[in-house]
């Protein structure tokens, strides 16, 4: 139960007064909707340090042609990247900017200048080399500390190589920074006049400076990962002679056309690379050596032996046959020749590739970043746009300390060793919930002792709300979020005694993942209501006594999880009614029970609006079906009506359903939470750009860096509050009229706020709601800005004569509603607003 999210109650299960028709309002989206309309739990998507396979950067002939294999693609984005404005992020737009150059100088600029003045010179400068560096001197300037004496040798020789193989490296380091690369196929020849110069530059063995940093040993792992750590003597890069030892590595270097031409000799087939691969893989491990065409003497073990190539155990392994009392290594036969065809090929060395991670995880506060990341914050900075008005502070105490740095990366490491136990890997069984429950044991004693440090610093160093977004960056962080996970070991190994004692101390602590408070404040109620009292011995008391006293702590487990200011509204309603379920199983007197009549929840309405469906002409039929729903789309499928109201053209099934709402008096927008998102923006706007440390770090933010977390509400929360009670008590129109005369002249990039939407709409649209109900969905967004930012109903309504607002989900007939709407209706009917489930239905389907 507690790996999933929080079951929500049956009674959400999804199982009349209606005049003129004012204006229709199309569909708008906000204007950073893609990048802020996201649900899930940020932390739930775990943080790990192998995330360069996910930096896959398909910008070479080589990259386009693996056809057929998967590419895995890192959707999410960094703290930096989500408070930054949309920019344009392509080729296009990097060559655009590269192109664009200010009068010529002959004073030769720095990379500050350069971004300054935007001037690019092709084969002298780049946005990459650039923005690479920029964080390289950002971070070595203010968190220099962070670093040993080899690794400032590391820099120093960096800075040292020509741009050529600054540039070369800077490419490699955004693509697959854990595959080998075959040289002529680079395709960088327009930017590096000398290739191989570039490439012998990575190649080059450099010396360092010893080291004076002691070995560190860090909860959950025994010692770092294997070619991370700086010797005497590094290179930027590996060459590939000797180093490719398998027929895996090997093959997967290679073009359709050659793995083609290969797998005709090995005599298999596939219908993509990725089958091609498999079957000569299975081919050289199980097949003899017999019928090989193009076998050569050279090939032979025996000939083998006098070649002056080495020969590695790993590449000789494999089944042998002999050709005239000869013995055959196939699988050394394919690999060389796979070399031959591939030609030189080289790596990024490991240990300086995780060194310069670890720069850009201090630099953008982050795990996880990529290409964008890098270059993001340039266009940001050089794009024409107004940002609002704060106070940057790029703090350098983020990591105190070279050990606790290292200690951070050492629990992401950890963090992933558990999620691929309990959620990549299928069904979790006994042997990786020993596992997990054996990094606890390592890992609980250190949790506990950063904790009580992180309190100390919280009494005595940081200032109110100051700390929220630094502890991010705490390892005690993701050990909290590990003795999370740990929970559902215990759970599900029913050592429910152990689970209820750790609920108990994570519900102590207030620091860490505030977030997950409402669900242990659930779980612990329902540990109580059913398995605490036969834990427990009796001391003479009758089983009927052990469970009446345990149902009335799960009682006052529910009452302090309602009273807790940390405890998100979304977990309220199930509170609630396990309170009353609770003191109805007491027999608590009626007068002394709980009342929440003023939040019980109303089922949405379900409505159905008839319309005529388009299906687009397959095999050449074409005709007219009636009443007939049979080969409609596919479950979550788009699909194509007729908008009838409006001069019947082809519309999506949001805007027919909205064109019926408007012939019933409504108005509104199929916005899908920008309505929300703007609202949010308006009346939050000084809040969002208050004076947080280090949440503001460059001067081209549209948001908080920590608006997307959890640590977004407790660092504000008395200005949270306060600006609740003010909407409650009406004063949102004044409050949205002055940001509108403030900012809508200059456009100014501001998260959610969609500034195409009408003053006037906006203005009408307050008066509609109840003071309550607008605090109550501006709070929700407060609490989860990231994870509510979707499953919003897709039509945003209002009726100005009633004064009513209403949402309206819409489903065709093979649509669900998700987990994430089913929320945000919770949330609505529970602040009184009206929400209806729209069933759009075919009454007739026509094809063409």
């Amino acid at each position: 139960m507690l790996r999933q999210r929080i079951r929500h109650p049956p009674s959400t299960n999804f199982d009349d007064h209606f005049g003129s028709p004012p204006a229709k309002r199309p569909k708008r989206f906000d204007s950073t909707s893609s990048l802020y309309a996201r649900t899930g739990s940020e932390e739930d998507k775990s943080q790990h340090e192998s995330n360069a396979l996910s930096r896959e950067i398909p910008d070479s002939e080589a990259e386009s042609e693996d056809e057929g294999l998967p590419v895995l693609v890192n959707v999410r984005q960094t703290d930096l990247e989500t408070a930054l404005p949309p920019v344009k992020t392509d080729k296009e737009a990097i060559a655009e900017y590269e192109a664009f150059k200010a009068a010529q100088e002959s004073v030769p600029l720095d990379a500050e200048g350069r971004l300054v003045q935007r001037k690019w010179d092709k084969g002298k400068s780049s946005i990459y080399v650039d923005a690479f560096n920029l964080a390289l001197e950002t971070v070595l300037q203010d968190e220099g500390h962070l670093f040993d004496e080899a690794e400032m040798g590391v820099f120093e020789q960096w800075r040292g190589m020509s741009y050529e193989a600054q540039y070369l490296y800077v490419r490699l380091f955004l693509r697959k920074t854990a595959a080998w690369h075959r040289i002529n196929r680079l395709g960088y020849y327009s930017d590096i006049a000398d290739l191989p110069n570039a490439v012998e530059d990575l190649l080059s063995v450099r010396d360092l400076p010893p080291s004076t940093a002691a070995i560190q040993v860090n909860p959950g792992e025994l010692e770092a990962p294997a070619g991370t750590t700086l010797r005497d003597t590094f290179c930027f890069a590996d060459e590939s002679e000797g180093k490719i030892k398998t027929l895996e590595e090997a093959s997967s270097l290679l073009k359709l056309d050659e793995l083609k031409a290969i797998a005709r000799e090995a005599k298999v087939q596939g219908k993509n690379k990725k089958e091609l691969l498999r079957a000569l893989r299975r081919t050289s491990q199980d097949q003899g050596g017999l019928g090989w065409s193009g076998l050569r003497r050279s090939d032979t073990t025996d000939s083998a032996k006098s070649d002056n190539t080495t020969t590695e155990p790993e590449a000789c392994q494999g089944t042998s046959e002999t050709i005239d009392g000869i013995g055959v290594n196939r699988n050394r036969h394919f690999l060389r020749k796979i070399l031959a065809s591939t030609g030189p090929c080289v790596r990024l060395s490991l240990a300086p590739l995780k060194l310069f991670e670890r720069v850009h995880l201090v630099f953008y506060r982050s795990t996880e970043w990529t290409e964008k990341s890098l270059t993001t914050i340039i266009l940001a900075r050089i794009s024409r746009r107004n940002f609002p008005e704060y106070i940057v502070s790029r703090s350098a105490n983020i990591f105190p300390s070279r050990p606790a740095l290292l200690e951070f990366e050492a629990s992401i490491r950890t963090q992933f060793r558990v999620d691929s136990i309990l959620e990549m890997n299928g069904t979790v069984t006994k042997e990786g919930m020993e596992e997990v429950e054996d990094i606890y044991d390592e890992v609980y004693p250190r949790w506990k002792t950063i904790l009580e440090e992180e309190r100390r610093r919280e009494e005595c160093t940081y200032d109110s709300g100051e700390g929220a977004y630094l502890r991010r960056f705490s390892p005690a962080w993701v050990y909290t979020r590990i003795v999370h996970k740990a929970l559902y070991v215990l759970g599900r190994s029913k050592e429910h005694r152990r689970e209820h004692k750790l609920l108990t101390e994570l519900l102590s602590q207030r620091l860490f993942h505030a977030a997950r408070r409402g669900g242990w404040y659930q779980r612990k109620a329902l540990l109580e209501e059913h398995y605490m009292w036969a834990l427990q011995p009796s001391k003479g008391h009758s089983d009927e006594a052990r469970k009446k006293h345990w149902k009335r702590v799960a009682l006052q487990t529910c009452e302090e999880g309602l009273q807790d200011r940390e405890c998100h509204i979304i977990y309220h309603y199930d509170l609630q009614k396990r309170v009353t379920k609770l003191e109805k199983s007491l027999r608590i007197v009626k007068r002394e029970q709980h009342d929440f009549g003023h939040v019980r929840l109303v089922k949405p309405v379900e409505r159905v609006v008839e319309g005529i469906r388009v299906e687009k002409e397959q095999n050449g039929s074409i005709g007219v079906r009636r009443g007939s729903n049979t080969n409609g789309p596919k479950r979550g499928g788009k699909t194509i009506w007729l908008d009838e109201k409006e001069g019947g053209g082809e519309c999506n099934v949001e805007s027919m359903c909205l064109s019926w709402y408007r012939e019933h008096g409504w108005k509104g927008y199929h916005s899908e939470g920008g309505i929300v998102r703007t609202l949010f923006g308006y009346l939050f706007y000084d809040v969002l750009f208050m004076y947080i440390p280090n949440v503001f770090q460059t001067p081209y933010q549209t948001c908080p860096l920590d608006l997307h977390t959890d640590a977004f509400f407790p660092s504000r929360v008395s200005e949270i509050n306060r600006r609740l009670v003010d909407i409650g008590n009406g004063a949102a129109a004044t409050l949205l009229q002055e940001v509108y005369l403030k900012e809508k002249e200059k456009q100014t990039c501001v998260v959610g706020i969609d500034w195409a939407f009408e003053i006037d709409d906006l203005l009408e649209i307050i008066s509609c709601f109840t003071g309550e109900a607008l605090a109550t969905i501006c709070k929700v967004m407060a609490q989860e800005y990231q994870q509510r930012g979707g499953g919003i109903p897709d039509l945003f309504l209002w009726h100005p004569e009633r004064k009513e607002i209403m949402f309206s989900e819409v489903k065709s007939e093979n649509d669900r509603l998700s987990d994430t709407q089913r929320l945000w209706i919770h949330v609505l009917t529970g602040a009184g607003i009206k929400v209806e489930l729209c069933n759009a239905v075919a009454k007739e389907v026509r094809v063409g």
